[in-house]
């Protein structure tokens, strides 16, 4: 894993998240991946599907969102199954909720 990997993401993100096809994704698959994180978290009380449906959201959530990246600057390659991992959570629960909070989202969308 990376340190100081919040810091290091936030500096990155606005170069990687400018076209608008890969924002579109971002905006609609961000949500998706955070439900099937929450399924998947809550499979063992409510039941099995809730483990499927979860996985599921979450791996076309990252099929989409792997898309929408090759149209972008190409991403700074993992140095391990860690450090995707680790990246991959940040970016679905921290980095892309701050930018887009932030107004970073907005900024890329009209091209500023």
């Amino acid at each position: 894993m990376r340190e100081k990997l919040l810091a290091w993401q936030w500096g990155l993100y606005p170069t990687g998240h400018r076209d608008r096809k890969n924002l579109m994704i971002h905006i609609l698959t961000v949500p998706l991946f955070q439900i099937g994180t929450l399924a998947l978290v809550a499979s063992p009380f409510v039941g099995a599907l809730f483990a499927v449906g979860g996985a599921a959201a979450m791996l076309g959530a990252m099929a989409a969102q792997g898309a929408g990246h090759r149209k972008e600057t190409p991403p700074v390659p993992f140095l391990g199954p860690l450090d995707f991992l680790s990246r991959l959570f940040v970016e679905q629960w921290v980095t892309f909720p701050r930018f887009v909070l932030s107004g970073g989202f907005l900024r890329s969308w009209q091209g500023r």
